[in-house]
């Protein structure tokens, strides 16, 4: 199947076909990961990591305590 580059605003990108992202339960939003393999290719759906996702949040936990007293006075 070929697609082809176009330019979308400032950037360029690749329409997929709508048969494609049927048969991937892809929706506009979706993240994909793209995959350079010599002169190849790859997307794939991004995977949502819950440990990860845990970790970010424990950080953000952490600086909110931390400043707690700026965020505030922000605020206000």
């Amino acid at each position: 199947m070929n697609v082809t580059v176009r330019k979308i605003g400032n950037s360029e990108g690749v329409i997929l076909p709508k048969e494609v992202l049927e048969r991937h339960n892809l929706r506009a939003g979706d993240t994909l990961v793209l995959t350079e393999d010599g002169n190849e290719l790859r997307l794939s759906p991004a995977q949502d990591d819950p440990e990860e996702f845990e970790r970010k949040m424990k950080i953000a936990r952490e600086r909110m305590k931390k400043y707690e007293v700026a965020y505030r006075a922000l605020a206000k």
